[in-house]
């Protein structure tokens, strides 16, 4: 097969050049939708494709909506004149808005004569007779048309499904005239052309495009059956043949009236010709190939137009002010479309608007009850101003007139944003300048009155303000304080308001006493009603017949609102003159007629369909566009199975066009079209709409959960890009749908899945982005998706999807990102407490805490929001797993506008507890307990008062009183049913715990013989099982137990002594009491026996707590010294002692005790000590001591048990230890006061502490302890080496020890500690050796695998420390001793170096050693030890500072005094180069780096400035940085440089920001990347593998970053070992590793002496992949290597 043709065919398949289009254009875009069978045939008989509002262009860029009213229609149905009549409508309107192209498509097929749905009477009776002269049989024609006398003048219709007239053309014999005679005698491509190019200017057809295809060798193949589809046939009497009558037709459509367009205009034209095959004729492949070129042309020029008109529109994102004004302009449009007369109001308002003679003016009121019309009236005001006042005042007059539906929108409602809008767009009209907007309402008034008197004669001004009683209450707004009464003379107020709600119109008159001012609307007479029914229907040529007209009259007496009015209208327009009416046929109220209109369009287009259509847009926020509600019905399996055919079953299964169309059509005028930020939605008119469609459609609380759901899905973006939603059906689907009027359509009975068929379908509903990119380089120009912004929250929230609000919003970056860009941080912040309230994931309360901190940092830089979130969240991952998905999101596309990406993090958190206050003083607290809800507690107070508070809110939820009895305590069941008060009259209160009601009060009874002496016994102590309470008295052997469902006593247990405390088994069974000399008895709770008696061998004390271990059958007493028995309880009537912990001797009392959650461990805190239990091995495993003067007030472990939280008496921090180093890793400061107490919530992990001031504190134990997930060594980072292979980072602080940490995890794994205090230390470059030296005089070797100290040389002070890098020598440096140069495999010395060096470097060729003395430069042979090089300066100057140049091995670079920059040749002794630098350069010399090319030289002045100097050119570039500049690193490659900055001293704005880490690109000077930094850095280091940032800071904590520029994708890192991934890869938690710790050797190996070693024994060190060098000097690496 061959194509000649202009059009391009070919390229690439139509699903992958779909989504290549939707990346180019940043959109769903426009909609080419194929389906094999039916494609071409559309495409051949449609002519004109029209573009419903395509292209028009929006705050989202090219909205485009490519509509076929064929799609999904029975071909049966494609002739039918309400369908012609649809599309060209459509098409008419289309070609008024369109901003865009208009496309024909015009292949081989002419089409069939269209027959129209109505004839003028005269016309028919014509073609009647014409018909009868000519002999033909016109039976068909009179059964099928019928006469219509309520059409002016009088009209034929055409009946449903009529059948088509045939030899229809012979009808031009009469008196027609040849242009009437030709709609009778086209087909729709003809009608279709003519209208959309016959009748256009040339302007217009410039955006026009036509598609011509031919067919060659087309007619030999009519006899196929397939070939209908693409050709005019026509049966003969023996074969199929092409109808040549339709082809003649076509050829002077396509050859002649087309290039008649051509030639008068510009119009593009694309002609194609396809060859059939010569056996199969026009194959599926032939097709194929053809729709692949026209849709690859079509996209071409679809993007044309887009980006030629998207250029024009790139900055139409739209402010706020500009939005809120475009709303009620569209809402003003749609509102003076529907209003139908004049009357005196209007004319009463218009004459107010004219100039007047006197001085100051007063508003007018319009006011009258609901639906009398006050909208609509104020909308034709702001309609006719304009023009009304320039006719009256003349031509050069240039009104400004403003208008505000308020309740339209959440501006307008609000007072101090309504008066906000209307004041910018007074600014904005008479060019003011608003310096800065008012904080205060008052001021903002005071700015709307100034503003008022810049209106003139020749620009007066009209403010039109409806509906006034919707002004929410805040600010006091229903006031009316704010009302303008008195205006300037060109100034008009025009209002309207109901006369009876918030008092509003009594206020307004109260301010405007003349009573002209004021019009009411009433309701009109029915005369004056009826006249203006009857000219309506004449204009749109229609009329009533008397009979009918007297049912018209009986409603009009009934109502006659205007609304009610054009309700009427809207039903008689549609009667025939034979329609039979009676009293029933219209209703007598508004709502009654709303709701009859509803189901008339139900009974046209299907119940299903207009439940769910309507109902959609009924319950979105914000309104539907066309195309969003074409697209949710085709995701709705109910709307499908009523209005898909099952045979039509194929993909993509959609729903057509044409009900959307159709639905819009039923319903024009109510569901009106409202421009929200330049998009174009369909609403409900106004508010009777709204209320009857949701009465009807939105009362079934299932229906409407699944239809937010699905709402939620699609602007999700669940079922886009192809993925496929299953739709069920079965054979009786589609005649089961049998449903009483207005029930639930989802109430039917379900099928049976066994005779349901599941299918999966593409339904083609577009992606949805949080923005649309232009440009994926330029990720800052960006067009936000709106839509989605408006309406995804509200209908997850509804749906209670809360994981997709979780996870889909509020843990997305790209939302978080786009918020913040856009100015819409609160809003942010809002939905994500709005997500917390319906989740209570403490995660999300984590994060609005986070990002409350970093606000003013992201607002200023949002770029760097990646970073900073990040930094905040790695350290409390752990503990707060659901963060994960927000770290993968950060790094996936945070790298997009940060390059910095925080590998691990060790920054301290930030947490402030929720506080609240109880009482004046911690004494007045008798009680508090924490519940299920993590919110709620329970707060007892000794003025007899429980009372239950929300912490967040600070609100009293409940409240008891118990009789002003002295409350003893308070105790909570599991299940928290029951609520039980011990007061001092000796009784237990029983309350049902959610209703607060008394359920029973039962007295405690002491012993006979017991109590106390000489006094009143009160209760001592009480506890809970689930069913049952167990109370005593004080120096009582009686334990009382009550029922608690019947609060009745049930029976005493008797102990051997004074019962101290109880204890319940968690299953209820068996009370453990404990009493004094160390004793327990168990009793069984179901019938009161006592079971068995123990006693501890330490009997001097009393039990001061009972634990029951119930995974092991355990029973753990814990006596008031914290000595421990443990009791095997397996055999409960006969306990076996299987361990007595004796922990007395240090004479301190037990403050708490508790078990931990996986019963491992028991925590025992002591006033003076906290010891933690192993209960499998039953020893003490740690142990902390207070200092002398302080004392525990309690202590609890973390939910792991690797931590301890705990607080100190008369302190106001809680402290949280690390128990395996016993390191204090945080210290959180209550400003309440000094914690007297401490409450652990299992629960939730929670922990409350109350303080000496009264107030409650809560505190999340997970949070806290997350801080314990830093390590730190406790001195600041002096220096920090890095591995060769960069996995572990080598630091020095100026202590004893170097430590080991872990790059990718952040964990110190390993300690080596040395004699004396650390000065230096060199590893090898694979990193598993390291040498160090001390201020003792040694040097040691480490095998830094197993932490073992290999070597140990003593004698000499090392002043530095270097490894050449070939790891076979080692170079020690001395300052008062001659240095050495010795042999790392061996320790034995090569040479000595007799001269003094200063901050040394060894050559890559690993053979000099270079460095400075005085005012020289010296390269010493590391063989010899001698000087081989020298370079001398003049007398009086000094080398400042030298580096070495890694790609130039013999060369030096170096700046001296006189700032002057050499480049030394140290092989020649030669300068290469010399630079000179400005006068007073070197003043401030901070640091100094050279590129590895050594072209260029970064030279930092400890300024806010970075100086770049082109070595081979001598210029010198200063980049301004953003602070003073601490340190900075070169890359190795040269093209980076990091740098760490502080801030200005005027920078005082962002709370806790210490210094910036900033990476800068040197080729444009852009800053690619900026991290905050919260603590004080004191090393920076930079890798030279990867590019790498390692920060050691002041609290002995290290940070790790790395450098993603997407600029450059040979530099994007694989960070796949990060902290983030390695958390989110791995279970809930990170592993630590256990520190090890090692010693150095106590004796020495060797010792040096003056010139010469003595070493303890031979060939001491076994170096990796090396031996001995055979070479007499050092050995390159390469040459080891081999």
């Amino acid at each position: 097969m061959e194509s000649e043709r202009e059009l391009r065919g070919g390229g690439e398949g139509v699903e992958r050049r779909k989504e290549k289009r939707r990346r180019r254009e940043g959109r769903g875009g426009v909609r080419w939708r194929r389906e094999e069978e039916e494609m071409e045939k559309r495409r051949e008989s449609i002519g004109v494709t029209q573009v419903d509002r395509p292209l028009a262009y929006d705050s989202e860029a090219a909205r485009s909506h490519v509509v076929d009213l064929y799609w999904g229609i029975d071909p049966e149905e494609w002739d039918s004149p309400d369908l012609q009549r649809l599309r060209m409508k459509l098409l008419e309107e289309c070609l008024k808005t369109s901003a865009g192209p208009c496309f024909a498509l015009v292949g081989e097929k002419y089409g069939s004569i269209r027959v129209p749905g109505e004839v003028d009477s005269a016309e028919f009776e014509r073609i009647l007779d014409a018909a009868m002269e000519a002999g033909l049989d016109t039976h068909i024609l009179e059964e099928w048309y019928c006469r219509d006398e309520n059409s002016v003048p009088p009209a034929y219709y055409l009946k449903p499904k009529g059948q088509l007239l045939k030899n229809y053309q012979n009808s031009e014999k009469g008196t027609m005239k040849p242009a009437d005679a030709k709609k009778f005698l086209c087909s729709a491509l003809e009608d279709e052309l003519d209208f959309a190019l016959g009748k256009q200017t040339p302007a217009f057809l410039k955006k026009c495009v036509c598609y011509i295809r031919k067919i060659s060798n087309f007619d030999r193949f009519a006899k196929l059956p397939e070939m209908a589809r693409y050709m005019d046939t026509v049966a003969g009497d023996e074969r199929v043949m092409r109808n040549q009558e339709a082809h003649e037709r076509l050829l002077k459509v396509r050859d002649e009236f087309i290039p008649t367009v051509v030639a008068a205009s510009n119009l593009r034209v694309y002609s194609s010709v396809t060859h059939c095959d010569m056996k199969l004729g026009y194959s599926p492949e032939v097709e194929s190939h053809y729709v692949e070129g026209l849709c690859k042309q079509f996209y071409e020029d679809m993007v044309d137009v887009i980006q030629a008109t998207v250029q024009q529109n790139f900055d139409a994102e739209t402010d706020p002010a500009y939005d809120e004004l475009l709303r009620h302009t569209s809402l003003c449009q749609t509102h003076a479309a529907v209003y139908a007369y004049r009357s005196e109001p209007l004319d009463h308002v218009l004459e107010y608007l004219l100039p007047a003679k006197g001085g100051r003016m007063s508003p007018l009121v319009v006011h009258g009850g609901p639906c009398t019309g006050k909208t609509l009236l104020l909308a034709e005001v702001a309609k006719q101003a304009y023009s009304w006042l320039q006719k009256e005042m003349g031509p050069e007059t240039d009104p400004v007139v403003i208008i505000r539906f308020i309740g339209a929108t959440q501006v307008s409602m609000d007072l101090r944003t309504l008066l906000q809008s209307i004041c910018e767009q007074i600014a904005v009209n008479y060019r003011c300048l608003i310096h800065f907007l008012p904080n205060k309402i008052e001021e903002m008034r005071e700015l709307l009155v100034n503003l008022l008197a810049e209106a003139s004669y020749h620009r007066p001004l009209v403010i039109i303000l409806d509906a006034l009683e919707q002004l929410s209450d805040g600010d006091e707004a229903r006031k009316l304080w704010w009302f303008p009464a008195h205006l300037p003379r060109t100034v008009r107020v025009v209002v309207s308001t109901l006369p009876n709600k918030h008092g509003i119109l009594q206020k307004l008159r109260h301010l405007i006493h003349d009573e002209g001012r004021y019009v009411e609307l009433v309701q009109r007479d029915r005369k004056f009603c009826s006249q203006t029914l009857k000219q309506q229907l004449l204009g749109v040529k229609r009329k009533v017949t008397s009979g009918q007209q007297i049912y018209v009259n009986e409603a009009l007496a009934k109502c006659t609102l205007p609304m009610f009015v054009n309700l009427i209208y809207r039903e008689v327009v549609h009667w025939r003159s034979h329609k039979d009416v009676d009293d029933r046929s219209l209703c007598s109220t508004v709502h009654e007629s709303i709701e009859k209109l509803f189901y008339s369009v139900e009974n046209k287009l299907g119940q299903r369909f207009v439940f769910r259509a309507l109902g959609y847009v009924t319950m979105a926020k914000a309104g539907l566009t066309e195309l969003e509600l074409e697209d949710i019905l085709s995701l709705d399996n109910i709307v499908l199975g009523d209005v898909i055919v099952a045979s039509y079953l194929k993909n993509p299964l959609r729903i057509s066009y044409d009900l959307i169309a159709r639905i819009k059509e039923e319903l024009e005028g109510y569901l009106v079209e409202r421009q929200v930020r330049n998009v174009t939605l369909m609403v409900w008119a106004n508010r009777h709409l709204h209320l009857i469609a949701q009465k009807l459609y939105l009362s079934n609380e299932e229906d409407v959960h699944q239809m937010h759901s699905l709402l939620a899905e699609y602007f999700l973006g669940a079922w886009s890009g192809g993925r496929k939603k299953i739709f069920t059906y079965d054979n009786n689907h589609f005649t089961s749908m049998n449903i009483s009027h207005h029930k639930n359509p989802h109430q039917q009975q379900a099928h049976e899945k066994t005779s349901s068929d599941k299918y999966s379908y593409d339904r083609q509903t577009p992606e949805q982005p949080w923005v649309f990119q232009c440009n994926l380089l330029e990720p800052d120009i960006f067009f936000v998706n709106h839509r989605k912004m408006t309406e995804l929250v509200y209908h997850l929230t509804r749906s209670g999807r809360t994981d997709d609000l979780m996870f889909g919003v509020i843990m997305n970056f790209s939302w978080l990102y786009t918020m913040i860009k856009i100015g819409q941080f609160e809003k942010a912040l809002t939905d994500i407490d709005l997500a917390y309230s319906y989740s209570q994931e403490k995660e999300l309360k984590f994060l609005a805490t986070t990002l409350r901190s970093i606000k003013l940092k992201v607002m200023k830089n949002p770029t760097s929001l990646s970073a900073e979130l990040q930094q905040r969240l790695l350290p409390v991952v752990t503990s707060l797993p659901k963060l994960r998905h927000l770290l993968l999101e950060c790094d996936k596309d945070g790298p997009k506008y940060c390059s910095i990406v925080p590998l691990h993090s060790s920054m301290d958190v930030t947490y402030s507890p929720e506080r609240l206050p109880l009482c004046s003083s911690y004494m007045q607290i008798v009680e508090i307990l924490p519940t299920l809800a993590p919110n709620i507690v329970l707060v007892a107070l000794e003025d007899g008062s429980v009372s239950t508070w929300d912490v967040e809110s600070r609100q009293l939820l409940r409240q008891i009183d118990t009789a002003r009895s002295v409350v003893l305590g308070i105790r909570l069941t599991t299940d928290e049913k029951y609520l039980v008060v011990a007061t001092t009259k000796n009784t237990l209160l029983i309350y049902d715990n959610h209703k607060s009601c008394l359920l029973s009060e039962v007295e405690i009874k002491g012993s006979k013989h017991g109590g106390v002496a000489g006094g009143v016994a009160f209760i001592n102590g009480f506890t809970l099982s689930s069913h049952h309470a167990l109370a005593w008295l004080e120096a009582s052997k009686d334990v009382n137990v009550i029922d608690l469902l019947y609060g009745w006593p049930l029976y005493q247990f008797h102990c051997w002594y004074e019962v101290t405390c109880v204890q319940c088994s968690p299953d209820g069974m068996y009370a453990f009491c404990g009493q004094y000399l160390n004793s327990t008895t168990i009793f069984h709770l179901g019938n009161g026996d006592k079971l068995a008696t123990v006693t501890s061998e330490f009997s001097g004390g009393f039990v001061k707590s009972i634990l029951v271990l119930d995974t092991i059958n355990q029973m753990v007493m814990v006596d008031n010294e914290g000595s421990l028995s443990v009791w095997n309880t397996k055999d409960i009537s006969s306990p076996r002692l299987m361990e007595d912990y004796d922990c007395r001797g240090d004479e301190s009392e037990v403050v708490s005790i508790e078990l931990s959650e996986d019963q491992r461990s028991i925590l025992i805190c002591k006033s003076r000590s906290i010891e933690v239990l192993d209960t499998k091995l039953w020893k003490m495993v740690e142990k902390f001591k207070a200092k002398r003067t302080e004392l525990f007030v309690a202590a609890v472990l973390s939910k792991n048990g690797q931590s301890i939280v705990a607080s100190m008496e008369n302190t106001s921090s809680i402290f949280v230890w690390r128990r395996d180093s016993g390191q204090c890793m945080a210290s959180l400061i209550e400003i309440s006061g000094a914690i007297v107490k401490l409450i652990k919530s299992t629960h939730h992990n929670l922990l409350l502490s109350v303080a000496s001031s009264g107030v409650l504190s809560v505190w999340d134990i997970d949070i806290i302890t997350a801080m314990s997930n830093i390590d730190k060594t406790g001195k600041k980072i002096q220096t920090l080496q890095l591995s060769g292979r960069e996995d572990y980072v080598f630091t020095m602080d100026g202590s004893e020890a170097i430590h080991k940490w872990n790059f990718s995890t952040g964990f110190i794994e390993t300690v080596f500690r040395h004699e004396g205090i650390v000065e230096n230390c060199v590893l090898t470059s694979s990193g598993d050796l390291m040498v160090t030296s001390d201020d003792k005089c040694c040097q040691y070797i480490w095998q830094t695998g197993t932490g073992e100290n290999i070597f140990r040389i003593n004698g000499q002070k090392i002043s530095q420390l270097l490894i050449t890098h070939n790891d076979q020598f080692v170079v020690s440096l001395c300052e008062q001793n001659a240095s050495r140069v010795w042999r790392l495999a061996t320790g034995h010395k090569v040479c000595n170096i007799l001269v003094t060096l200063q901050n040394a470097l060894i050559t890559t060729a690993n053979t000099f050693l270079v460095g400075t003395t005085k005012n020289k430069l010296l390269a010493v042979s590391l063989w010899s030890g001698s000087v081989s090089k020298k370079f001398v300066c003049d007398d009086g100057i000094t080398i400042i500072n030298f580096k070495l140049i890694p790609d130039c091995p013999d060369c030096v670079v170096f700046i001296t005094s006189t700032e002057t920059v050499f480049i030394w040749s140290v092989a020649d002794e030669s300068v290469c180069r010399r630079v000179q630098l400005p006068t007073h350069f070197l003043k401030n010399l901070e640091d100094f780096q050279i590129s590895p090319n050594g072209k260029l030289g970064i030279v930092s002045k400890g300024d806010e400035n970075i100086n770049v100097l082109d070595l081979h050119s001598g210029k010198l570039r200063l980049v301004h940085a953003a602070g003073i500049i601490w340190r900075q690193k070169l890359s190795r490659d040269g093209r980076y440089l990091v740098y760490i900055c502080f801030h200005n001293s005027d920078e005082d704005d962002e709370a806790g920001v210490v210094s910036n880490l900033i990476v800068m690109r040197l080729a444009d000077g852009k800053s690619i990347g900026t991290c905050s930094l919260y603590k004080t850095p004191t090393y920076l280091c930079l890798s030279q593998r990867a590019l790498n940032i390692i920060i050691g800071f002041e609290d002995g904590s290290i940070g790790t970053y790395t450098v993603v520029d997407r600029v450059d994708a040979a530099l994007k890192i694989k960070i796949a070992t990060s902290n983030s991934r390695q958390i989110v890869n791995n279970a809930s938690q990170k592993v630590r590793p256990k520190c090890g710790s090692h010693s150095f050797k106590s004796i020495a190996d060797c010792i040096w002496r003056e010139s010469t070693e003595v070493f303890s024994r031979d060939s001491p060190i076994n170096v990796s992949d090396s031996g001995e060098a055979e070479t007499i000097a050092p050995a390159k690496k390469s040459e080891l290597l081999q």
